[in-house]
């Protein structure tokens, strides 16, 4: 019959479930999932495993590519992820964020630049440091504002007890 898959599952039904439940990963359970069904009987065809899965046919057929070619193994591997390795290594993380938990830490992003700099002699551009400190490590660089050179002594506290006695009546 046209579209019927041939291939040799050399694994059971049920070493082949007990595998599915192992897995960590959704993507290897659907892989081993895939295999499960035709060995299971339930579906005989690239499309109606396609469907099952809710993958493309093309992923399952390559799937199935694999399993031909290299079995269980070859299916299960994952590769290493390229890409650009990243700018500070966990050892400068380490030290920036132990430096951001001091109370005095850094008045400002270029602080932070400068810092980098002269430890580590990493110079790291201010829009990097920024996102960094600020949305990866979750610090914010808390300075305090100026005060008015107008201000009365005093007035600060006035306000402070003002404002606690204010918030006491119902």
């Amino acid at each position: 019959m046209s579209g019927l898959l041939k291939i040799e599952i050399q694994e059971s039904a049920a070493e082949l479930k007990a595998l599915m439940e192992q897995q960590q990963k959704a993507s290897q359970r659907r892989k081993v999932q895939v295999l499960w069904w035709l060995k299971s009987g339930q579906s005989q065809t690239v499309n109606q495993l396609a469907a099952m899965g809710g993958q493309h046919r093309t992923t399952v057929s390559r799937w199935l590519s694999l399993y031909r070619n290299g079995g269980l193994e070859a299916l299960m591997n994952i590769p290493p992820r390229s890409g650009r390795p990243r700018l500070m290594s966990d050892e400068v993380l380490a030290d920036l964020k132990r430096e951001l938990a001091d109370p005095e830490g850094f008045a400002s992003y270029g602080e932070v630049q400068q810092w980098l700099a002269a430890v580590h002699g990493q110079k790291i551009a201010y829009r990097t440091v920024h996102q960094w400190v600020r949305y990866r490590l979750k610090s914010k660089l808390k300075v305090a504002r100026p005060v008015s050179s107008h201000q009365k002594a005093g007035a600060v506290e006035a306000f402070k007890q003002t404002f606690r006695d204010c918030s006491k009546q119902p």
